[in-house]
């Protein structure tokens, strides 16, 4: 049977023009089993549509593994480390992550209590809640009413020392039923979006670029984020905004001094914007919790200035500014139209272009709502790509 593709169901919020691409339903192979020629046919829609979903699958976390490796197989560890969380419970990933013992790449992840669970005896997991996170939350009383939000926006990465994974896998297989939450954006703008108990969800950063405007995709094309070190830890004590979408300015990181041993050399610099290995596309991909400092490079011979940003190219290292621009540049593309909230189903395998998607947990659960899923990417053999000279000038 051939391998299948269909558009994901969107919900009623999302406009559909921006979904023409992202997104699609694989059926006709098992995904823990595939061919070699059947996995070609899933690389290639995976970078060409960011998502790809496969409903009622059974995977063991050996296949789980080896699919996710099979997208660079030089790769080996888990993203942030076989350790998870650069050795330091001061990280703020250290709740949300228990290791399955056999198999160290693949992480369960959820809420609640589970029990004899692939070697483990027991897990007590967290989901993760902006309560704590964010600078502001719900109130308590809205809380009850369903209301919540976007937890944080990020790429699957340590962004320190080792290389953002290509490919995320995620498996669900526990998922709690429950009513329809709204995600409030607490931002002045009013927005707001519906969202199934316990999504994930996802914005594509081909649209994210693709909705600036001709100034931005200048200074997109021309940008490199230098990351902090050991940024998990860094952002730890600070607070985020409403959104999900960054960090408050207030001086709240731990200073560089008081991180764990750290090396400038092994610090990360990526492009603002990421070159697709087979659409060609440019995807806006930067997170913007733990981005530290911005090097702009000059507008190419013979562009025109009016009404560029930083012509002569810059270096910015005032936090607030740094996160000012990101976030001019990011909150367009994170608009409740422009969001795909997956609605999970127990046996859900989805597949995601980690290097083209920002993606986000939602919501809260009670303490008694059980919810385990199993997640792997891994660290990459190399670092992305960024715009090429020819996309400088096309843009710049």
């Amino acid at each position: 049977m051939a391998i299948e593709l269909s558009p994901l169901p969107l919900p009623p919020t999302a406009d559909p023009s921006k979904f023409a691409d992202f997104g699609r339903e694989v059926k006709g192979v098992n995904p823990g089993e595939l061919t070699p020629e059947e996995f070609e046919e899933v690389r290639d829609a995976l970078y060409k549509h960011d998502a790809l979903l496969f409903r009622d699958v059974t995977l063991t976390p050996e296949q789980q593994y080896a699919l996710t490796k099979a997208f660079d197989p030089q790769s080996e560890s888990y993203g942030h480390g076989n350790n998870k969380t650069e050795g330091t419970k001061k990280s703020i990933l250290h709740p949300d992550l228990k290791t399955i013992p056999r198999v160290p790449q693949v992480q369960l992840i959820g809420n609640g209590m589970v029990y004899n669970h692939e070697g483990l005896a027991e897990a007590k997991l967290k989901h993760p809640s902006h309560t704590t996170f964010h600078k502001t939350r719900v109130s308590e009383e809205d809380e009850a009413k369903g209301v919540t939000r976007f937890y944080r926006w990020h790429i699957d990465a340590a962004l320190y020392d080792l290389s953002p994974p290509k490919v995320t896998t995620l498996y669900g297989l526990k998922v709690p039923e429950g009513p329809k939450q709204v995600v409030r954006y607490d931002d002045g703008t009013g927005d707001e979006l519906p969202v199934p108990l316990g999504t994930t969800a996802f914005v594509s950063g081909k649209t994210m670029f693709d909705m600036l405007p001709s100034e931005l995709k200048s200074l997109a094309v021309r940008t490199k984020v230098k990351y902090a070190p050991h940024p998990y830890v860094w952002m730890a004590p600070a607070r985020a905004m409403p959104t999900g979408l960054g960090i408050e300015a207030e001086g709240l990181e731990l200073p560089l001094a008081e991180l764990p041993a750290w090396e400038e050399s092994r610090r990360k610099t990526f492009p603002m914007v990421w070159k697709n290995p087979v659409t060609g596309n440019l995807h806006f991909q930067v997170h913007p919790c733990g981005a530290a400092e911005l090097l702009v490079d000059p507008l190419p011979a013979g562009s025109k200035k009016e009404d560029a940003l930083y012509p002569e190219g810059a270096h910015i290292t005032d936090l607030g500014e740094v996160r000012d621009i990101l976030y001019r540049m990011q909150r367009p593309a994170i608009a409740p139209k422009l969001v795909y909230p997956h609605d999970w189903h127990e046996k859900d395998l989805v597949l995601f272009h980690n290097r083209g998607v920002l993606h986000t947990v939602v919501g809260a659960f009670k303490p008694d709502q059980v919810r385990a899923f199993h997640q792997c990417n891994l660290a990459a053999s190399d670092d992305p790509t960024g715009p090429t000279e020819e996309d400088v000038k096309k843009w710049a």
